[in-house]
C-alpha cells in the first residue's frame, strides 16, 4: 500500500479536491511528473492535459487542466489550476459543438474586444479536446 500524502486541486470557481492521495501525474510544461509522498520540494507551470489522481488503491480519477502551476512542498502537492474540469463530466458531443458555437462567435466578432474574447474561448476549448485525444 502507498503511503498517503495531502493533495488540493483548485480552480478560480471552487475547491475540486482535498484530499489523502497515493499519487497525482501532473501535466507540466515542460513535461508530466508525477508526485508521491515525500516528494523533493518542487514548482512547475501547468500545460493543459489530463492530471491523474490516485486515491489508496488502483482506481484513477482524472481531470483536465489549463494554466497555473503546480506546488510541491513539505506539506504536500497544491495545484492550482486557471482551469479544472473532471474528465467524466465532459461530453465529447457538446465540446465539439461548444467549439462550433465558439469558431461562429468568434467569425462575427463586431470589435476587437469581442473577437479576443470569443478567440480565448475557443482557444481553451480546443485545448479541452486535444487533452481528450490523448486519453
Amino acid at each position: 500500500m502507498a503511503e498517503l500524502f495531502q493533495f488540493e486541486l483548485v480552480s478560480p470557481e471552487h475547491q475540486l479536491l482535498s484530499e489523502q492521495v497515493a499519487e497525482v501525474v501532473v501535466p507540466g510544461a515542460e513535461g508530466e511528473f508525477g508526485v508521491l509522498k515525500d516528494h523533493s520540494l518542487f514548482m512547475s507551470s501547468i500545460a493543459p492535459g489530463i492530471l491523474k489522481v490516485r486515491n489508496d488503491g488502483d482506481s484513477w480519477t482524472e481531470y483536465f487542466v489549463r494554466g497555473g502551476f503546480a506546488d510541491v512542498s513539505a506539506d504536500g502537492l497544491t495545484v492550482l489550476a486557471e482551469q479544472a474540469v473532471p474528465v467524466s463530466e465532459i461530453s465529447r458531443e457538446q465540446l465539439d459543438l461548444a467549439i462550433k458555437n465558439a469558431e461562429e462567435d468568434a467569425a462575427d466578432a463586431k470589435d476587437d474586444m469581442t473577437r479576443q474574447k470569443a478567440d480565448r474561448t475557443l482557444r481553451r476549448l480546443k485545448d479541452v479536446a486535444e487533452a481528450l485525444k490523448k486519453i
